[in-house]
């Protein structure tokens, strides 16, 4: 790649898996001359990895150390506590930097859009992840465990991640990275099943065979499949290898080879959400009954068939998908709920969009596991570089992002470099090697901002 003399700037907005994905597919580059700069709203890094990753699964949380790889590169810097749109606008990220990447995710949640939703009690899994991960954003959510019986709506790896929380022995939980408040209410739980709800059958369910299998071990206690809704039928043969393993394991779990413990996850097929009812907060959930229909492109489509069921319940959850939200300035696809483009460049009709690139959820939408990131953020570099080639990405004249971090600190005070969130870091895991536990996170900013900035506790 041809030398103009000047570096090539980038920054990347937001730290998750696919922002640093993208930081490295660049930095790897040894025909390149770049820096990188990383722009993340909240104090510390990693995104899913942090937040969504559910904390009793330690090995997914370990590609962190990847990150810090790329987070310890000479022409890397990360600025924490900044937020674009806010402290900093997109206008001044494009005059400063040659290419500007959002890696940002999908931050909203899928409504179900049935009577009763808004009752307390109904809440967005996400926010449940959120709290129980310890973001500072959910920290201070109440969750009411005292019934017996919570819901989840949904097929996918999130349902079962919160089913399985609430399901799993607290001491266990106590070994793990979970909130230290989420651990407390956990504790205090009077939820003996939680009800795992998909629309459609046990063979078009999205969860990962690992995910699915590891539930007896994680929560000490069998699966509550009923034999019926996992019997063979025509067409088995066609499904994918995944369809296949899973219904394998819920054939097993139907079979009941092991009891039922204390507390359960019950996996019911082919029933979706039509009303939540209670006078001041969720008392009971509706369920219709589905019939299966396979359209001539072999999609699996449910319908309903009038029948009803009513579900006795105090906590009802949606884990029916993620949804990105608008960047103010940038096209929006309503529809999918991503940024319109092309191969991760923005693709703007009104012009506009010539430096901005896209990466992760906010690009292809809410799909995939923590390493589809990797190839998809390589996808918007390899686009973002033959832009620089082909003069499609015009560099500026000058390395606009040498005064960075003092026009930062003029717009943000409390920001927080690298060296900020590796104190943060250091004083986490800290914190929990007294008791066996890989970090007790801090989840509340002001708390990390003294530690990352070096006040003292009268400051704060």
């Amino acid at each position: 790649m041809a030398s103009t003399g000047i570096p090539l700037t980038v920054a990347i907005v937001g730290s998750g898996p696919s922002g640093f994905y993208a930081a490295g597919a660049l930095l790897e580059r040894a025909d390149l001359d770049v820096k990188v700069d990383m722009f993340e709203r909240l104090a510390t890094p990693w995104g899913l990895v942090r937040f969504g990753v559910a904390p009793d699964h330690p090995k997914i949380k370990s590609v962190s150390s990847v990150y810090a790889k790329i987070a310890a590169r000479e022409s890397f810097r990360f600025f924490g506590n900044v937020e674009v749109g806010k402290d900093i606008t997109r206008d001044e990220l494009t005059e400063r930097y040659d290419a500007v990447i959002y890696a940002v995710g999908t931050q909203g949640d899928r409504k179900l859009g049935i009577p009763g939703e808004e009752l307390p009690g109904s809440v967005a899994a996400v926010d449940f992840v959120g709290w129980y991960n310890g973001h500072p954003d959910y920290a201070d959510l109440t969750f009411d465990l005292s019934c017996e019986r919570a819901v989840v709506i949904g097929n996918g790896n999130v349902a079962l991640d919160v089913a399985r929380i609430l399901c799993s022995p607290v001491e266990r939980l106590a070994k793990t990275d979970i909130a230290d408040h989420a651990l407390a209410v956990l504790a205090r739980s009077n939820i003996t099943e939680v009800l795992v709800v998909g629309r459609r059958g046990a063979a078009q369910a999205a969860f990962t065979t690992p995910e699915l299998k590891e539930l007896p071990e994680f929560t000490e206690s069998g699966v509550d499949v009923h034999p019926d809704e996992v019997a063979e039928f025509p067409g088995e043969d066609e499904l994918s290898k995944v369809a296949k393993r899973n219904l394998g394991v819920m054939r097993d779990y139907a079979a009941g080879d092991t009891e039922l413990g204390a507390r359960h996850i019950t996996l019911r097929f082919q029933r979706s959400p039509v009303e939540l009812r209670g006078d001041d907060k969720v008392e009971q959930l509706v369920l219709g009954r589905n019939e299966l229909r396979t359209g001539e492109d072999g999609w699996v489509s449910a319908h309903d068939t009038g029948e009803r069921e009513v579900v006795d319940t105090g906590l009802v959850l949606r884990a029916v998908g993620y949804r990105g939200l608008p960047i103010d300035g940038l096209p929006f696809d309503e529809r999918r709920g991503v940024i319109p483009n092309e191969q991760g460049k923005v693709i703007c009709a009104e012009g506009g969009a010539e430096r901005e690139y896209v990466v992760g959820w906010i690009k292809r939408g809410p799909t995939g596991i923590i390493g589809t990131n990797r190839k998809d953020s390589v996808e918007t570099i390899n686009r973002l570089l033959a832009d620089l080639d082909s003069g499609a990405l015009r560099q500026h004249d000058r390395d606009g992002s040498a005064d960075i971090e003092d026009w930062l600190a003029e717009r943000q005070p409390d920001l927080v470099t690298e060296q900020g969130w590796q104190l943060i870091d250091a004083a986490e895991r800290a914190a929990g090697e007294p008791h066996g536990r890989p970090r007790v996170k801090l989840c509340n900013t002001q708390e990390m901002l003294r530690i990352a900035l070096n006040r003292a506790n009268a400051e704060v």
